[in-house]
């Protein structure tokens, strides 16, 4: 979402070139959130352009209507927010079904008491840093304690724990010590910025 897609084959050229992990895409119907950002087209896009594993960040009300649709597409990761879902059990096993990683996604507001029992079928869990829908936030240090809980939780587990929102390079540092995996990053570390992309990833990744 906080890529150029006017240039987005220069944009993934340089992304592989840096070695970034995954590549994550938002899709937002207006609904879920309250923006409208993203869709399938754009996925395909970009799937046709690199051969970098991709996520899908479902933002969407039933996500179970587009597991289908995004299993054709190529995804590699598929993360549906449980509040989202009537029955986020079967969504998930489904994705794993078609051979896929399923993940879930927490919004701010969301408690790790709520998604306790989902934990052993994923194996993702994206922690929202920021309310979901727009780049350019502020972190929610509130947020913090939930990351906490599912550090704990991960020993009990086999899940990836994940952070996504306002992710500078001083709270990779923060949550990286703390027990987090990974990070999804956008503006507050990565896009927009007068580095070299490869130059950016080296230093986030501490090397």
């Amino acid at each position: 979402m906080c890529a150029d897609f006017a240039n987005i084959k220069t944009e993934i050229q340089n992304m592989e070139a840096a070695q970034v992990d995954i590549l994550h895409m938002d899709i937002m119907d207006g609904s879920f959130v309250p923006n409208l950002a993203l869709g399938l087209a754009d996925y395909q896009t970009v799937r046709r352009l690199t051969s970098l594993p991709m996520d899908v960040h479902l933002m969407v009300q039933n996500p179970h209507n587009f597991i289908q649709l995004f299993n054709r597409a190529g995804a590699d990761i598929i993360y549906i927010h449980p509040e989202a879902d009537q029955i986020p059990t079967r969504t998930l096993l489904e994705i794993k079904k078609l051979g896929m990683q399923p993940g879930i996604a927490l919004n701010p507001g969301t408690s790790v008491e709520t998604i306790r029992e989902l934990l052993s079928l994923v194996d993702y869990v994206l922690v929202m840093t920021v309310n979901p829908g727009f780049a350019g936030q502020k972190f929610l240090d509130f947020v913090i304690p939930k990351i906490e809980q599912l550090v704990v939780q991960k020993k009990d587990n086999s899940f990836k724990l994940m952070v996504d929102g306002a992710i500078s390079p001083t709270k990779i540092t923060q949550l990286a010590e703390m027990g987090v995996d990974g990070f999804i990053v956008g503006t507050s570390a990565l896009f927009g910025k007068k580095k070299v992309y490869q130059e950016i990833v080296k230093e986030l990744k501490g090397e």
